[in-house]
């Protein structure tokens, strides 16, 4: 295989590009890589309709222990992650929300917006296989995961400067109870899955 090489690829972590280079080190090398997407989809969160938009924005360096006479590689990394979840309900106005446990009239509370954030720097783990196209062109497939830790969710009513202090004293505790129920429904996303296409050119 070539000292360096470039690529596109597409995966469950969106659109990205992804550069190789070879040490004078045999069977190993080195990859950093860029991806992102925006996807927004309906979703109901502990009884609750959202908009929702999976914000994938995420920078990488993996090193790569390759087998002799074969495809496979085995990849471990790190990656700068700024994975987002928003999320926006999407109760008409007139009708009520059930907050963590509490009936609170839309008019009264407005809309909830809130956004899922992870840890900042994300470890992946994974293995890989590279098939080489006449020394130049190659395919990749990536398999892994990408730890993303536990999701911290802030959630807040968009008219919550124009509530009353008597409709703040309780609809407060009734949206932390639903932050937290938030939390509890996004923590799958801790672990990523990471599955992906590479089309490469080697130098």
């Amino acid at each position: 295989m070539a000292d360096f090489g470039i690529g596109v690829k597409a995966g469950t972590l969106g659109l990205g590009i992804e550069g190789r280079w070879e040490p004078p080190v045999p069977w190993f090398d080195f990859r950093i890589g860029a991806n992102q997407y925006e996807y927004a989809h309906e979703i109901t969160l502990s009884g609750i309709d959202y908009d929702s938009t999976l914000m994938l924005d995420n920078y990488y360096l993996t090193g790569n222990l390759k087998f002799p006479a074969s495809p496979l590689r085995l990849t471990v990394g790190a990656y700068s992650n700024g994975n987002e979840v928003e999320l926006f309900s999407r109760v008409p106005s007139g009708f009520e929300l059930n907050i963590g446990g509490t009936t609170v009239p839309v008019a009264e509370s407005g809309a909830l917006r809130g956004t899922a954030t992870f840890d900042k720097t994300a470890p992946y783990f994974g293995v890989g296989f590279d098939f080489e196209i006449l020394g130049k062109a190659g395919v990749n497939f990536d398999f892994g995961v990408l730890w993303q830790s536990e999701p911290i969710v802030g959630l807040e009513a968009t008219s919550w400067d124009d509530l009353p202090p008597i409709v703040q004293d309780f609809a407060g505790p009734a949206i932390e109870a639903e932050r937290a129920e938030l939390e509890d429904d996004l923590s799958a996303f801790k672990a990523w899955p990471v599955v992906s296409l590479s089309f490469v050119y080697n130098f």
